[in-house]
């Protein structure tokens, strides 16, 4: 390919980057995997007739989904391996942006099937036809019919209700990390509703609960704990901000290294939490 024409099919994609790597992240829960299959995919758009492509995103979108398809078959065994509870990669949102797939619901896709999950996201998150879907995963129209319905009933309970308002919701997140951090746990308790879950994903590389804790006391139990390690050795805020569609803060560890927080909030009260501390999947934040 010549200079200028492959600078031209550089300048095609390079728009289309973002959007590709959205749909490799809902697809994979992972930032760097997304980013290494899009990078995949540029590489064979390069390498691609391009006068026979009447719709570069739509035959991106294709090559981008296939390779996850194929990744995820793999990460299904990494993770029968994994140490301890197994979050996605958390993403910051930017003040102008608004997350269309949250961390409960990312969490509930981990329980589809592959292609189950392709439909889903291709069809319901970004609105594509079915007959599109069908020529992406390579199975007629009707069986995608089949294969998202099948989605959204494992995926029903998931799906936020309501939306919390931004910004009520970035209060509490900043109220919870002040009692947390401070020991106040009067002020936490009634953060909390009664049937609160608590999730640490450590990947065995730093200090995490093993498994969820489950209901008003253990949760406490937990922090009552972690309260007396934020005593002695701090925690500083970094900002209050959007985790994964949920409200929630960045914080640095004592040890140096940063920790991510998402609050799930029903009727004022934190539902679940889950924090982030694998080093691994914090490092697209530095």
């Amino acid at each position: 390919m010549a200079r200028g024409t492959q600078m031209d099919a550089a300048a095609r994609f390079d728009p289309l980057r973002p959007r590709l790597i959205r749909v490799a992240y809902r697809m994979l829960g992972s930032v760097a995997d997304a980013e290494d299959v899009v990078q995949d995919a540029f590489i064979r758009w390069m390498g691609t007739d391009h006068g026979a492509v009447r719709e570069p995103e739509a035959f991106l979108r294709r090559i981008v989904t296939r390779l996850c398809l194929d990744q995820m078959k793999s990460a299904r065994a990494q993770r029968e391996t994994y140490v301890g509870p197994w979050l996605p990669e958390p993403v910051v949102e930017e003040a102008d942006e608004e997350e269309d797939v949250t961390l409960p619901l990312m969490l509930a896709l981990e329980r589809l099937s592959p292609l189950e999950r392709a439909a889903f996201l291709l069809h319901d998150v970004f609105g594509l036809a079915f007959d599109e879907v069908a020529r992406t995963i390579r199975r007629d129209a009707a069986a995608c019919r089949q294969l998202a319905a099948r989605a959204r009933d494992h995926v029903r309970d998931a799906r936020p209700r309501f939306q919390i308002e931004k910004q009520r919701g970035l209060e509490i997140a900043g109220a919870f990390f002040a009692a947390s951090r401070s020991g106040d746990m009067s002020t936490l308790g009634a953060l909390l509703a009664q049937d609160v879950s608590f999730h640490s994903d450590g990947g065995g590389k730093r200090p995490a609960a093993i498994r969820p804790a489950i209901g008003h006391g253990q949760v406490m139990q937990v922090h009552k704990a972690l309260a007396v390690l934020f005593g002695k050795y701090g925690s500083t805020l970094l900002r209050t901000c959007m985790v994964n569609g949920l409200p929630g803060f960045v914080t640095r560890e004592a040890d140096g290294e940063l920790q991510t927080t998402a609050l799930d909030i029903e009727d004022g009260q934190v539902t679940a939490i889950y924090i982030m501390r694998n080093p691994d999947k914090l490092r697209h934040l530095h």
